[in-house]
C-alpha cells in the first residue's frame, strides 16, 4: 500500500502491482526514445547526403573549363593529332578513359585546359535549324486520302516504296533503285500529301525541308547546313527527305551573277553533290516538289539526282469527284446533295481549293445553328471562295 505524505502520495516501491507498471511505463518511454533517435539518424544521413551532393556540386563548379578540338589523326593507343579551335594543330595525349575507336578523323573532342588531353569524345555539331526541322515519325495521310492520281501513286510507289519495302527484288535483277523522284506541278494539287502518304506506307520517318531555308546570310552556310540535313536523314532512316520549293536554290545557274546568287550556286552545288555523291545515302530517299520546273538547274534533271519527274496534274472532272467524297465521308450531311453540279462548279479547282470548300460549308452550317450541311452551304463556300480569289487577283474567272 502507498504510504501517505504530508502534500502527496509517496509510491510505495515494494508494492509488485506498482512495480509492473512502473516497468511498462519505462518500456513504452524507451521504445519512443528509439523511434526518435532513427528519425533523427534518418535526418541525419539525408542531410549527410545533401552536404555531400553539395560538396560535389562545388568541386563540379570549381572544375576548370574544356576547351573543344577536333580529331586530325590517331598516331597510336595514347596520342593524337587535334586542331585545337584556339591555335594550331597539336600533338596530345588520350586518357584511357577514352575509346580510341570513337576517335575518327573530324571528331569533336574536348581537351583539359592545362594539359590539351583528349578527356572525351563528343557527339557531333547539328545547327539548330536542323534540329528543329518539322520531323513526323509517321504521316496520318493514306492513300486513300488522294483521290485522282492513281497513275503517280503507282509511279511514286515504284520508286519509293518498293526500294525501302522489298530491296531483294532489286537485288534479284541486278539494278540499283532510282535515286529520287521530282514532283511538279500547280499549288494545291497534292504533291506534299503525297510524299505523306508514301512516307506512312513505308513506316519511314518524314522529313520536311522548304527551300528557302537554306538561303543563308553568310558563305557555306547553306552548303553545310545541305550536309548536315542528310547526316540528319541518315541518322533516322528509314527516312524520306521531303524538299518543298526545290526552285528557291535550284534555279539555272547564271554566268553573271550577285554574291547572293554565288551563294545560292554554292548551296546547289552541294544539294547536287549528296543527290549524287561517293557517299551512299542509304534507306533515305529524296522527294522534291516544285511549281517552275522549266527554271530548275539541268543538273538536278539528268538521271542519278532524279530518276523519276512526276507531273501532278490540275483534276480532271472525275478526280475532283473522288476528292469531294474523300472529304465529305466525314461530314454530316442531309437533303440531296447534287455532287454532279458541284463537281462542274469547281473546274479548274485544285485539291486543296475543293478541301477549303468543304470546311466553309461547315463554317455556313454552323453559322445558322444547324449541326449538319445542305448542298446550298457548298455553293456559298463555292461564292465566297470564287470571290477571294478574284480579289486577291489569282484570277478573274473563278477557278479557271
Amino acid at each position: 500500500m502507498a504510504k501517505l505524505s504530508k502534500d502527496r502520495l509517496e509510491p510505495d516501491t515494494n508494492d509488485p502491482a506498482y512495480l509492473i507498471s512502473y516497468a511498462h511505463h519505462l518500456e513504452r518511454q524507451a521504445r519512443q526514445l528509439e523511434t526518435e533517435k532513427q528519425m533523427v539518424e534518418s535526418e541525419r544521413l539525408r542531410l549527410q547526403r545533401e552536404v555531400n551532393n553539395l560538396k560535389a556540386e562545388i568541386e563540379r563548379l570549381r572544375t576548370p573549363p574544356l576547351f573543344m578540338g577536333y580529331v586530325v589523326e590517331t598516331l597510336n593507343n595514347k596520342t593524337a593529332i587535334v586542331r585545337s579551335t584556339t591555335g594550331p594543330n597539336l600533338i596530345v595525349t588520350i586518357s584511357r578513359q577514352v575509346d580510341i575507336s570513337e576517335l575518327k578523323p573530324d571528331t569533336r573532342v574536348s581537351l583539359n585546359q592545362r594539359t590539351f588531353a583528349i578527356v572525351r569524345a563528343l557527339p557531333p555539331s547539328q545547327d539548330p535549324m536542323v534540329q528543329k526541322m518539322e520531323l513526323i515519325e509517321k504521316p496520318l495521310e493514306k492513300y486513300n486520302d488522294i483521290g485522282g492520281l492513281k497513275q503517280q501513286i503507282q509511279e511514286i510507289q515504284e520508286t519509293v516504296e518498293l526500294p525501302l519495302l522489298k530491296p531483294e527484288l532489286f537485288e534479284k535483277i541486278g539494278i540499283e533503285p532510282p535515286n529520287g523522284v521530282l514532283l511538279h506541278g500547280a499549288p494545291g494539287t497534292g504533291k506534299t500529301l503525297l510524299a505523306k502518304a508514301v512516307a506512312h506506307e513505308t513506316e519511314a520517318v518524314f522529313i520536311r525541308l522548304i527551300g528557302s531555308e537554306l538561303v543563308q546570310k553568310f558563305i557555306g552556310e547553306g552548303a553545310r547546313l545541305v550536309r548536315e540535313i542528310f547526316e540528319f536523314a541518315r541518322q533516322h532512316s528509314p527516312s524520306i527527305l521531303f524538299i518543298d520549293e526545290l526552285d528557291a536554290i535550284g534555279s539555272r545557274r547564271l554566268d553573271l551573277a550577285t554574291s547572293g546568287d554565288r551563294e545560292v550556286q554554292r548551296t546547289l552545288m552541294q544539294l547536287l553533290s549528296e543527290l549524287d555523291g561517293f557517299d551512299q545515302r542509304g534507306d533515305v530517299k529524296v522527294i522534291a516538289a516544285t511549281n517552275r520546273i522549266d527554271i530548275l538547274d539541268p543538273a538536278l534533271l539528268r538521271p542519278g539526282r532524279f530518276d523519276r519527274i512526276i507531273e501532278i496534274p490540275m483534276p480532271t472532272s472525275e478526280s475532283r469527284r473522288d476528292i469531294f467524297n474523300i472529304h465529305l465521308d466525314s461530314m454530316r450531311l442531309s437533303g440531296g446533295l447534287d455532287l454532279d453540279y458541284l463537281t462542274l462548279m469547281t473546274e479548274g479547282a485544285t485539291g486543296a481549293d475543293i478541301k477549303n470548300i468543304c470546311t466553309e460549308a461547315g463554317m455556313f452550317a454552323i453559322r445558322a445553328n444547324r449541326d449538319h450541311v445542305i448542298n446550298e452551304d457548298f455553293l456559298d463556300a463555292i461564292k465566297k471562295i470564287t470571290s477571294e480569289k478574284e480579289t486577291a487577283g489569282r484570277n478573274t474567272t473563278g477557278f479557271i
